[in-house]
C-alpha cells in the first residue's frame, strides 16, 4: 500500500515507521503503578508531569516517536555512490558579515535559466565570477535600460550608452571597430556621441521601431535616439518653449507652509483656516485638492515636527464674507478633538513629484509628451498644471497640443491607450458617434491658433474673417500686434497696448430673431458662397490720442494679427469638424 513520505528538510527522509493506526490501541492500554515497596529502589519516577499514586491504573505513556526512526540521508536506499537527490533552492553563499552596497552606476546579471532542461540559476550571483559592468559614475545613476536584439541601451542621468551582449569590440589600427564573440554576457559599454542623458525622468521614454524618445530635463531638451545617433528634436522650432516648460519640472516635492488660526474639526471632516495669513496662498491657487496637510502646533522649537493629518485635501472653499474663512475639506476626519490656538503652522505638500510622461501614439505615428507640474493623482482637469503635445516624424516637427493629462500611455496592436489614475481610456474609438474631443468623460473643444502677417512691414486694418470648412467654428481671440510702450503721465507707468475684436459666434450659435422685423439674423459667421464670413467689431479700450475706439470702429489695426478659432459647444458637439483654410480682408492703414 502506497504512503506519502513527508520531508522535514531538503535531505532528511523517514526511512522506517513501525507504528501505524492498528497499534494505537496498544498505546492506550492502561498500566497499573505498583506499590512503592514492590519496586526496587523506591517510588516510580513520574513521566507524565503529575504525581503517580501506587495501585491506580493510568493510560499508556508510549508515543509514536518512541518506536519509529528518522534517518538523515541524501541518497535513496542509502546505497554507496547512488544518485544524490537535488538539494533545491538555497543561498549561494554565506557571508559571515554581509554588507549591502548601492552601486548606482553598475549592472549585474545572474546565472542562466533554461526551461527545457530545468536549469534555473536566476538566484545565483557568484562573487567569484565577473558579473558586473559599471558605467562612468560621473555621468550619474542608471535610470533605465532598454534591450535591443544584440545590445542593451543604458540611460544614465547625463549619458546614453549601449552595452554589447555576448560580444566585445575590437579597435583596428585604421581607427575602425569590429566585434567578436565574447565570453561575458555584458561586453563593453560604448557611449553614444553627445552629452545627453535622461536626467531623472525615465517615465518620458517611448520606443517605436528603431527610434527611442526621451527628455533630458537638465539640458532643456527632448531627444531622439535612432541609427544616426542622438538628435535634439526640441530644437525643431520649440527650443524656447521646452527651455521654459522643462524648467518647471523639479525633483522636489512641492509644499507650502502657512501660519494660521485653526478652528475645531467637525464630523464633516474639514479644517477651517483664518484668512489673514492664507489669502496670498489661496489667491494664487497654491493650496489645491490632492495635497496632504501637516500640522505643527509648537513652532517655538528649532526643528518643529509636522504630523500628517488623516487624509488628502479634497476641496478649498471660501465663505464669501468680507473677511472670509477658508475651509479645507479632507478625505477623512482630521481627528482634532478640540480647537488649537492661534499661530499654528500648517504645511500643505504634494505627495508626488512632477513628472514627464512619454508614449507612442501608433494611430497617428506621433511621440506624445506630457509635462506635468503636478501628477494626475492630484488634478487632472486643471490645464495650468500640464502641457501635452505631440511630435510627428513625417514633418520633423511638433504638430499639436492635447487637452488630456495621462498617468501612463502607450500603444498596443494598432490602438493608442492612456491611463488616468486606474482607468483605461482608448483613443480614436470610432465605434461611438460624436465622441471627438471627449477625454476622460470631459469635453474639450479643439482650437487652432495662427497668424495673419501679409506685407509684414506695413500697418494694416483687418476688417473681416472667413474660413472654409465645417459649420461649428467660432473666433475666441483676434488680437493685433503690441504697440510701442506708452508712457502714462498720470501714474508714471508704461503700458503695451493692442487691438482686439469682439467674440465671433459660430453659424448656428449666433442665430437669433430680430425683435423688430421678426426675421432670423446672425450675430457671428454667415454663409456666403460656401464660405463662412464675419465682420470684425473692435473691442479695444481707449488709448491716449484716440477719438473713436471700441464698437465704433470696424476691424483692428496692426502689423499682424494672432487668431484663435475654436469648435463651439452647440453644433453637433463631439462630431466631425473640418477646417481647410482661413483668410481676412484688410486694407493698408492711412495713419
Amino acid at each position: 500500500m502506497a504512503t506519502v513520505i513527508e520531508i522535514d528538510w531538503f535531505n532528511t527522509y523517514l526511512l522506517k515507521k513501525c507504528v501505524d493506526d492498528t497499534m494505537q490501541a496498544d498505546l492506550e492500554v492502561p498500566i497499573t503503578i505498583p506499590n512503592a515497596t514492590d519496586v526496587p529502589g523506591g517510588l516510580i519516577t513520574p513521566t507524565s508531569g503529575y504525581p503517580l499514586t501506587p495501585g491506580v491504573a493510568y493510560p499508556g505513556q508510549i508515543t509514536d516517536s518512541d518506536i519509529q526512526w528518522y534517518i538523515e540521508e541524501s541518497r535513496i536506499r542509502g546505497g554507496y555512490n547512488n544518485t544524490a537527490t537535488d538539494k533545491g533552492v538555497k543561498a549561494y553563499i554565506n557571508e559571515p558579515e554581509p554588507q549591502q552596497q548601492h552601486r548606482f552606476n553598475s549592472l549585474i546579471y545572474s546565472g542562466v535559466y533554461n526551461s527545457r532542461t530545468g536549469v534555473n540559476d536566476t538566484n545565483v550571483f557568484s562573487v567569484a565570477e565577473d558579473l558586473v559592468r559599471s558605467a562612468d559614475p560621473q555621468n550619474g545613476s542608471i535610470q533605465k535600460t532598454h534591450a535591443e536584439d544584440t545590445n542593451l541601451i543604458v540611460f544614465q542621468q547625463d549619458k546614453v550608452s549601449r552595452a554589447l551582449i555576448d560580444k566585445d569590440t575590437i579597435y583596428t589600427t585604421e581607427g575602425g571597430t569590429q566585434t567578436q564573440a565574447g565570453a561575458k554576457v555584458l561586453g563593453q559599454i560604448v557611449p553614444y556621441k553627445g552629452e545627453y542623458g535622461i536626467s531623472t525622468n525615465p517615465e518620458s521614454f517611448a520606443v517605436y521601431g528603431y527610434r527611442k524618445y526621451f527628455t533630458d530635463r537638465d539640458r532643456n531638451s527632448v531627444m531622439r535616439l535612432s541609427n544616426d545617433g542622438l538628435t535634439e528634436i526640441s530644437a525643431y522650432g520649440m527650443t524656447d518653449y521646452f527651455r521654459d516648460q522643462l524648467a518647471l519640472i523639479t525633483d522636489n516635492n512641492l509644499n507650502y507652509i502657512v501660519t494660521a488660526s485653526l478652528e475645531a474639526a467637525t464630523s464633516i471632516a474639514n479644517v477651517k483656516l483664518s484668512v489673514e495669513s492664507l489669502s496670498s496662498s489661496f489667491e494664487n491657487n497654491n493650496i489645491t485638492p490632492g495635497m496632504i496637510a501637516s500640522l505643527c502646533s509648537d513652532t517655538s522649537v528649532a526643528n518643529p515636527v509636522f504630523t500628517n493629518l488623516q487624509g488628502y485635501v479634497t476641496q478649498v472653499k471660501s465663505d464669501g464674507a468680507s473677511s472670509p474663512v477658508f475651509t479645507v475639506y479632507m478625505s477623512q476626519n482630521v481627528g482634532l478633538a478640540q480647537a488649537i490656538g492661534a499661530n499654528v503652522e500648517l504645511r500643505f505638500s504634494y505627495p508626488y513629484k512632477p513628472r514627464v510622461i512619454g508614449g507612442w501614439d501608433i494611430h497617428n505615428k506621433n511621440y506624445v509628451l506630457s509635462m506635468q507640474d503636478t501628477p494626475t493623482q492630484l488634478d487632472k482637469y486643471d490645464k495650468s498644471t500640464y502641457r501635452t503635445l505631440t511630435f510627428d516624424e513625417g514633418i520633423n516637427g511638433w504638430v499639436s497640443f492635447k487637452t488630456f493629462k495621462p498617468t501612463l500611455m502607450n500603444s498596443l496592436k494598432n490602438n493608442f491607450y492612456s491611463f488616468t489614475g486606474v482607468d483605461l481610456f482608448e483613443h480614436y474609438d470610432e465605434t461611438t458617434l460624436n465622441n471627438r474631443g471627449i477625454y476622460y468623460d470631459i469635453y474639450e473643444p479643439s482650437n487652432v491658433t495662427f497668424v495673419f502677417n501679409p506685407t509684414p512691414s506695413m500697418v494694416k486694418t483687418f476688417k473681416t474673417i472667413d474660413y472654409e470648412g465645417s459649420n461649428g467654428w467660432e473666433i475666441t481671440s483676434f488680437a493685433s500686434s503690441f504697440t510701442e510702450p506708452n508712457f502714462n503721465i498720470v501714474n508714471s507707468s508704461y503700458s503695451n497696448d493692442q487691438d482686439t475684436t469682439a467674440f465671433v459666434y459660430s453659424y448656428d450659435a449666433g442665430l437669433y430673431t430680430d425683435s423688430i422685423t421678426g426675421q432670423p439674423q446672425r450675430a457671428g459667421f454667415d454663409r456666403k458662397e460656401d464660405r463662412y464670413v464675419a465682420n470684425l467689431v473692435n473691442n479695444s479700450t481707449v488709448t491716449p490720442g484716440e477719438v473713436r475706439f471700441g464698437a465704433d470702429m470696424t476691424g483692428i489695426k496692426g502689423y499682424f494679427a494672432t487668431v484663435t478659432i475654436e469648435t463651439d459647444n452647440t453644433t453637433q458637439k463631439g462630431g466631425i469638424k473640418e477646417l481647410w483654410s482661413t483668410g481676412s480682408d484688410y486694407i493698408v492703414s492711412s495713419t
